[in-house]
Order: structure tokens, then sequence, then C-alpha cells
């Protein structure tokens, strides 16, 4: 049984999915342009229910990516509303936007502002304010950009279900 819960938008060129993310980083030795080999700390996001399944999640990803050894060196709970991906070939970057959204107290009739946090997938900081306009299009609460900053993160992997996943429980008494 799944136990996933995801949202999911599409939008032209885009999609966004809400779930459990994750931000874990990996050490391990890369081959430099020059031929040396050298240790490096990368950034990834993986959609997981806990902190265990983080670990396991980003361990297989990257053991198709990786022939030597690697290291899980942190696993942290990210702050991601929802994490917009696109599909323009030249989105190679992630970039943290936060928003702020504007509501009115109808009590003491003053502003107030909520902010939440998205992981926008994007080739330039042009296109990530671009990317935030195309998913947030079409919301009808008022909003701002408070921040775009692009971040380490390397990659995002997705929960996929497995075959495994699609089969039903048998029970025998």
């Amino acid at each position: 049984i799944c136990n996933h819960l995801y949202k999911y938008n599409s939008i032209k060129d885009m999609r966004s999915r809400t779930a459990n993310w994750f931000e874990c980083k990996i050490r391990y030795e890369k081959t430099q342009e020059d031929g040396t080999q050298k240790f490096v700390i990368e950034a990834y996001v993986v959609d997981a229910l806990s902190f265990s399944e983080a670990e396991e999640r980003i361990t297989e990803e990257m053991s198709s990516y990786i022939s030597g050894a690697f290291e899980v060196k942190d696993i942290r709970k990210a702050s991601y509303g929802e994490i917009f991906f696109s599909d323009d070939n030249t989105a190679d970057r992630w970039f943290k936007t936060k928003l702020e959204f504007i509501m009115l107290d109808e009590k003491s009739g003053k502003e107030k502002r909520s902010g939440v946090n998205y992981l926008v997938h994007a080739g330039t900081l042009q296109g990530a304010l671009k990317n935030i306009e195309k998913a947030m299009g079409g919301t009808p609460q008022d909003y701002s950009i408070a921040s775009v900053a692009e971040t380490k993160q390397m990659d995002v992997f997705e929960y996929k279900i497995k075959e495994s996943d699609d089969k039903p429980i048998s029970i025998v008494p």
C-alpha cells in the first residue's frame, strides 16, 4: 500500500508537486575535468515519509550514478510547500523562492503576510521568476515574491511507484 499523498498540477511546460521533501547531502570521490579525483559533497532532494526512508531512497538513487563508495552526510526536512518542475531543456538549476501571501484581517483591517517556500526548476534567475509567475498565475490570492536564490541542489528525486507497490496484498488465513 502506498502511503504517499501528492498534489499534482500541470501548467504548460511545468508541473508542481506537494509531498514530504528531504534535503540530503552525499559525499563521494568525483573525477574532475583534469582527471584527478576529489572528494565532493553534493546536495539532493528526495520525496520520502521519514528520515530512514529518505536515506534509503537517496542511497538507491545515487547507486545508479556513483560507481564507487559514497556516504550520506546529512538529511534534513525541507521547508518547501511545493516543488515546481520545468520541462524546459535549459532548466538545470534549482531556486528557493519565498512567496508572501497577502491576506486582509477582517477584524483589524490590517494586511497579514504568510510566507511559503517553493523550490523552482529553471535555467536562470529570470527563468525562475517566469516559472513562479506561470505556476501562481491561476491563484486567486494576492502574493508577492519576497526572495529568489539559487540553491546548491543538484537534482530532485520524486517517489516512483514500484511494481511491487501496485500488486494487491493477499491475506492467507
